[in-house]
């Protein structure tokens, strides 16, 4: 890392030996640590000891650091020398406003580097023992997020209801009728697989396994309250699901 220069970076899904070494390089070169409430505190206990740690989190429907409020910061700390980290959740790229910043970096003059991490899908998809693409199932995957700036996310439903289709939705624990609605009124056969994985990576992981029908209420009645990435049209592999801790029988 260079002083007065970002770092943007993804801590992976939690699991500290998923982050990758260039992150781990960055975490113990780093001045200052602007980090995601996503990042675990695992990952964060590898910070350099001189790194002063910023709590930037947002979280959805909830507690706020504007992003203008970010934006400005990074710039303030980069301009005062400093080498400054952006720690992200999963993959800095996928659903973690990204562009935003790298405007504000470019607009400010400051330099800036990215280190891609593993995102939540990739995670989840390894915690139910399936991939995310299959010949003869599903030669493409969807990434999807629950919610937009002004409220629930809009798709196109009528592609994502389509037999054989594979979507990961992030942020969709508060989504979860919603998208149910949409994909039955588009024809979704409500026998569909949904499975949603909860802290993927995390010694605290937990899975539910459950169809369309029933999404809203099995996952009420699960009470998950970390975060979770949900998968539509995948469901555990047989052996995987052997070993979840949470799993709802089909009515």
């Amino acid at each position: 890392m260079a002083a007065g220069q970002v770092t943007f970076a993804g801590s992976g899904p939690g699991d500290a030996e998923l982050l990758t070494l260039k992150a781990l390089r960055a975490l113990q070169a780093a001045d200052v640590i602007l980090h995601d409430r996503l990042v675990s505190d695992d990952i964060l206990a590898l910070a350099g000891p001189q790194a002063v740690l910023e709590d930037a989190g947002k979280e959805g429907f909830g507690a706020q650091v504007s992003q203008a409020e970010i934006n400005a910061r990074l710039v303030e700390l980069a301009r005062e020398g400093k080498k400054v980290l952006r720690l992200k959740g999963g993959d800095p790229a996928i659903f973690a406003r990204l562009d935003e910043e790298l405007t504000a970096c470019e607009d400010a003059g400051i330099a800036y580097s990215i280190i891609p991490g593993i995102t939540a899908a990739s995670a989840a998809a390894a915690a139910i023992g399936q991939s995310l693409t299959q010949r003869g199932r599903n030669t493409a995957v969807r990434f999807l997020t629950g919610h937009a700036m002004r409220g629930f996310a809009d798709h196109d439903w009528a592609a994502l209801a389509r037999p054989g289709e594979v979507a990961a939705v992030y942020m969709g624990k508060k989504s979860a009728r919603f998208v149910q609605g949409r994909l039955i009124m588009h024809g979704a056969d409500r026998a569909t697989p949904v499975t949603i994985v909860e802290n993927a990576s995390r010694p605290d992981q937990r899975v539910l396994q459950t169809t369309l029908d029933r999404l809203p209420a099995d996952l009420d009645a699960a009470g998950f309250g970390g975060p979770a990435l949900t998968f539509l049209g995948l469901a555990p592999r047989q052996a995987a699901a052997a070993l979840n801790d949470l799993k709802t029988e089909l009515a």
